[in-house]
């Protein structure tokens, strides 16, 4: 099968189109063709080497977190998938490998694609459609009447965020450019701070909840946002000692980590909030829950460019590039 190989770790460093046998087929797991792969900046922090002393890969591997395709086999413990069925997943960290034609899936992992989506805007969705659902519903909680603020609206999590909030019945602000205030405001944002010219933590108070995913000082700024008994939630960082636990790192990482996330666990403890670092994970059955939300018109998908899966190498590029509204997907089909 054809596929996009990392060979050594490299920033900015392009994949390599090649050959590789057709995945092996576990008890477990269902073989995918793929029609479409979404990409993520997870995949090029992990290209770049940002991962490697916390993720369990090694190169030469295959990257690739969002699949959407066609059944082709499945192993002999697998039961609610078969042959034909088109599905959508993100597979779970140690066996991800959407940039090419096949992909050995673990059936927990996998949910039936969403009637009337294309495989591209089907692709779009698995993590940052998981990422927004264990932020918001599984570690926050979102209430309706709450108030939570989502940084980078017009992103690929920011998008599905908003409306999952919305959907929750939250109020919901974000923070966004003037060239994306319309996009926004049309995925459901009551409050839009442009931050080329508004100053968020100036403008808002007393919210339940903040999601970030920017970096630099975003993060102890949002801290001025939320009232007591808040939460912020980071996706980019630092990690937190629950983080170092969960993904079973030593002692020594352990410590290092708890270092880095010190300040930001401090600060927000002595405002009587709570800081939690998240790293999302595979979900089948979140995912048909959302699989629902789609289908009932509450979430949509935000693809902005669709590329031919030979030009993944330009596709990470425009992705890196920061200007992409919602997502960027590669078609194999």
């Amino acid at each position: 099968m054809k596929a996009f190989i990392l060979d050594r770790y490299e920033k900015k460093g392009a994949l390599r189109l090649g050959d590789l046998p057709e995945p092996a087929l576990g008890d477990g797991d269902v073989l995918v063709e793929v029609h479409a792969a979404g990409l993520n900046p997870l995949d090029a922090k992990i290209r770049d080497g940002a991962f490697k002393l916390v993720l369990p890969y090694r190169p030469p591997l295959v990257l690739g977190h969002d699949i959407a395709g066609t059944v082709v086999r499945v192993g002999p413990d697998v039961r609610g998938f078969k042959p034909g069925d088109e599905v959508y997943g993100r597979p779970r960290d140690g066996r991800i490998g959407g940039f090419a034609e096949f992909i050995a899936v673990d059936q927990a992992d996998l949910a039936l694609k969403p009637k009337g989506l294309s495989m591209a805007e089907a692709a779009s969705i698995p993590l940052v459609g998981l990422t927004a659902w264990q932020a918001l519903v599984e570690h926050a909680g979102l209430q309706k009447g709450q108030k939570v603020l989502i940084h980078a609206g017009s992103g690929g999590v920011g998008g599905v965020a908003i409306q999952l909030a919305k959907h929750l019945g939250a109020t919901v602000a974000t923070t966004t450019s003037t060239a994306n205030v319309d996009l926004v405001r049309s995925l459901g944002a009551d409050v839009i701070i442009d931050y080329k010219t508004q100053a968020f933590e100036k403008v808002l108070s007393g919210y339940d909840v903040v999601l970030n995913s920017l970096e630099g000082d975003t993060l102890e700024k949002s801290l001025d946002v939320l009232k007591p008994g808040g939460a912020l939630i980071s996706l980019s960082g630092p990690p937190d000692p629950e983080f170092a636990r969960k993904q079973g790192l030593n002692w020594g990482l352990r410590l290092i980590l708890g270092l880095l996330s010190s300040s930001i666990r401090g600060n927000a403890k002595r405002r009587g909030v709570a800081y939690a670092f998240l790293f999302m994970r595979a979900n089948g059955q979140q995912l048909s829950q959302i699989t629902a939300l789609v289908e009932a018109g509450s979430l949509r998908p935000v693809v902005d460019r669709t590329y031919p899966f030979r030009a993944l190498n330009e596709a990470l590029a425009y992705l890196e590039t920061g200007r992409a509204k919602g997502k960027v997907v590669v078609s194999l089909k």
